[in-house]
């Protein structure tokens, strides 16, 4: 199966981090925010990650050129902003043929992708749409479910909250069949919206509910969720885990840090609390300092007694 990652937005929400590091390419933990999204695929099962991309592209080409990775990687440019359709279309002819797994290039997810492309295979239909239940479904598309069928019946991107079908909603990872590309509009257009709402009304859009966890990592209050649960699930291979948090190699920390992680090289002066924050490698933060749902970019420098709430700082910067 070959595997279509969908990384073409710039990161707006995490900027400035983003001005100097593609988003896909963000760490979180010792790792890459598109490492941990493409840990969910089954090794056994994937032959090809093909990564949608249309910012950082020789960045990107550097850094899978030099990570071992058990499946080729292979980065298709979006010249144009294309929407979901218009990406899925043009990896079009990078595509072996057969089923395909689409996955938006942002989420930490516990989704079993080989039960859910097992469940593709036994209910038929040309696509599968993984779901998620949250309490507001508003700013998402919204899947009207049938848990005896499997099949969505209807589908509605960002309803509002008083006409949403469910609280079941798309959560980002597809399995697909050749045959949705018969039904795509040339250009720029989106797949929730242009093509799931007829397929479901067809039968040919199946539903796969999942438990556990996900995380949309796109903001920098969901970046550091998505970190967390990186920690509570062990999803690194350096550093050590003290408490709630988590500190990459050769770190150092003089204060007290709860629900955060400290990259490598970083240190935490004497007296200072780091709270709900993610720190990247080669920080220091001076003494006395208080930080609480914070991002600190690369090699930044913060000042002794800093008091900071909410705010994401540069890399390299004071």
């Amino acid at each position: 199966m070959d595997v279509i990652v969908l990384a073409g937005g710039f990161g707006t929400r995490l900027r400035p981090w983003t001005e100097s590091i593609p988003k896909p390419l963000l760490p979180i933990l010792d790792k890459s925010m598109i490492e941990h999204v493409v840990e969910v695929l089954p090794e056994s099962q994937v032959d090809r990650v093909l990564i949608a991309a249309g910012y950082g592209i020789e960045k990107m080409r550097t850094h899978f050129a030099n990570i071992p990775l058990p499946y080729e990687v292979e980065i298709i440019e979006e010249t144009e902003p294309l929407g979901t359709g218009g990406a899925i279309a043009n990896c079009r002819d990078h595509l072996s043929g057969g089923t395909f797994c689409v996955i938006n290039g942002d989420l930490i997810t516990s989704l079993r992708v080989e039960e859910m492309l097992d469940f593709h295979r036994s209910n038929g239909g040309i696509g599968t749409i993984s779901l998620w239940e949250v309490e507001d479904p508003s700013r998402f598309g919204v899947a009207d479910y049938r848990p005896e069928t499997g099949k969505i019946m209807r589908f509605q991107e960002k309803p509002p909250i008083e006409e949403a079908f469910s609280n079941l909603i798309n959560a980002g990872t597809y399995i697909l069949e050749p045959g949705i590309f018969e039904l795509m509009p040339n250009g720029a257009h989106s797949i929730e919206r242009d093509i799931y709402e007829d397929l479901a009304e067809t039968g040919g859009l199946n539903g796969f509910p999942f438990d556990g966890w996900f995380v949309d990592a796109g903001t920098p209050r969901s970046f550091v969720e998505a970190t967390k649960v990186c920690i509570s699930e062990g999803r690194f291979s350096s550093g050590s885990v003290s408490g709630d948090s988590w500190f990459g190699k050769d770190s150092k920390n003089l204060g007290v840090v709860t629900g955060s992680s400290v990259g490598s090289m970083s240190i935490v002066g004497e007296g200072s609390a780091i709270s709900d924050s993610v720190i990247l490698d080669g920080v220091e933060v001076g003494a006395g300092s208080k930080l609480n749902d914070c991002l600190v970019g690369k090699g930044a420098r913060i000042p002794e007694g800093t008091i900071m709430a909410g705010e994401i700082v540069g890399h390299y910067v004071q």
